[in-house]
């Protein structure tokens, strides 16, 4: 009988599992099935935290229901009846010390029309006519896997890019824009610019998906994020769960890998799938040639506080879901999300609950990382006081620290996962690397990569 082991509880994780554990039954294989995981609970980033009416996740806040494999997992788990989808509303830049909205008819900040271009109050008319610059230049030799940054300022100018789109951009990947390549973020604008001549073209030829989307698109559960894990756990009924047990290392041995726990308890195992951080995974192969790959995969970090308040969710401005903030601005937060505004089932009261995000990239991070929970829930207050107009005192405080824990799509990224793949499947045959690290940022990207490796892996059992 051969072993099958998964090293991290996290999404990625607990999807090759399920995948896995699927044809399994199907095909009626004979396998042990082992999951080992470090922390006490499942999830990874996917953890919900309840108190006084109001559900806050400490990691990622929702998917993207539009993601290939998502809703398909939610069906096969029989847990649609469970689905809440996000309110829909105005998005704003915090610029200038005032709430600005980013223009209907955008997508990432970037027009999708010259409507919506003419719209924006974020950009001067000097800067807007740079903008059109876009509908006549031809592209000049940019790739996938240029910097999305260049791209977007060389066709729509520096002060769009600067004051409406990079703000957006740089909070989904956590980066400089001229750091991340097309290829790792919006990949369809270099097809754009090569088939209709003009990024704002190709988003308005296409503009009939973009709306679809932007409606209700993405989703979560009654009771939070950590609900879908804990299905996933009670559907995972053939696979030995180990928690609160860390993996200490993994042998290669002649056929199969030799996988240690910290409780000394050794585990031989015919496949091998590490669902973890590229940190962790560099420190259990111990391979000094792999380094040179490992090495090049960068992180980032974030501090995230919810502040929950007895006074009314209708105190914040009608039809608002959050906002993010540009530079010349008196707050020191990176981005706030109106949680009860945008997800109605975080608040069983409609009390106001909001979160604030303060990343690494941001000037202040290094004092803040250094702050105890009590001063960063001063900081935040303040934040919220200053953008928001409310004073009164939080009745809730939750503060969570990703720190190192955020992967960045850099321009590195590709080259080194393309490197470090060819080395694993030359020295390191049914060992698997998965998870965020590697293979996409968002709970979609993470489901897909799950049931690939499941499936994969079951296509190789006798």
């Amino acid at each position: 009988m051969e072993t099958v082991v998964v090293l991290g509880g996290g999404i990625t994780g607990l999807c090759t599992m399920h995948y896995l554990q699927r044809q399994v039954q199907e095909k009626k294989i004979d396998v042990r099935l082992v999951l080992v995981e470090k922390n006490t609970y499942l999830g990874g980033k996917l953890y919900s935290e309840y108190e006084q009416g109001f559900i806050m996740e400490t990691g990622a806040d929702s998917i993207v229901a539009r993601h290939k494999g998502v809703m398909e997992l939610v069906e096969e788990l029989n847990f649609k009846q469970d689905l809440v989808y996000n309110e829909t509303g105005i998005s704003y830049i915090y610029t200038n010390n005032e709430l600005h909205a980013i223009p209907a008819d955008s997508t990432f900040g970037i027009p999708m029309s010259l409507h919506s271009l003419e719209e924006s109050t974020l950009v001067s008319e000097e800067g807007k006519k740079e903008a059109l610059k876009d509908l006549t230049m031809p592209n000049v030799g940019f790739t996938k896997d240029s910097s999305i940054g260049e791209f977007l300022t060389y066709y729509l100018g520096e002060e769009l890019v600067q004051n409406q789109i990079a703000p957006v951009l740089a909070g989904v990947y956590s980066g400089d824009l001229h750091q991340l390549s097309i290829a790792s973020t919006l990949p369809y604008l270099i097809d754009y610019k090569n088939e209709y001549g003009s990024i704002i073209k190709g988003f308005d030829a296409n503009r009939e998906q973009f709306v679809k989307a932007a409606n209700k698109k993405f989703i979560s559960f009654k009771n939070g994020l950590s609900s879908l894990i804990d299905r996933l756990e009670e559907t995972l009924t053939d696979v030995e769960i180990l928690k609160g047990i860390s993996t200490t290392s993994v042998n290669k041995q002649e056929d199969h890998y030799q996988v240690t726990l910290a409780n000394d308890t050794i585990i031989e195992a015919d496949h091998v799938v590490l669902a973890l951080p590229n940190e962790t995974v560099q420190h259990l192969l111990q391979d000094a040639t792999l380094n040179r790959y490992f090495d090049q995969f960068n992180t980032a970090s974030a501090i995230t506080i919810y502040l929950g308040f007895d006074v009314p969710d209708s105190r914040l401005p009608a039809d608002g879901t959050g906002f993010i903030v540009s530079h010349n601005s008196d707050v020191i937060c990176n981005a706030s999300t109106w949680t009860s505004r945008k997800w109605k089932h975080t608040s069983a009261n409609e009390q106001l609950l909001v979160r604030l995000f303060y990343k690494s990239i941001n000037p202040a991070y290094e004092k803040l990382r250094r702050m105890t929970d009590e001063e960063l829930a001063v900081v935040a207050l303040e934040d919220v006081r200053k953008s928001l107009g409310i004073k009164e005192k939080p009745s809730v405080v939750n503060v969570s620290r990703w720190i190192d824990q955020m992967p960045k799509y850099d321009l590195a990224h590709r080259e080194a996962l393309q490197g470090l793949l060819r080395e694993l499947e030359k020295n390191y045959p049914n060992l698997s690397i998965a998870g965020c690290s590697y293979f996409g940022v968002g709970i979609g990207a993470c489901i897909q990569n799950g049931k690939k490796i499941g499936d994969n892996i079951a296509g190789k059992l006798s």
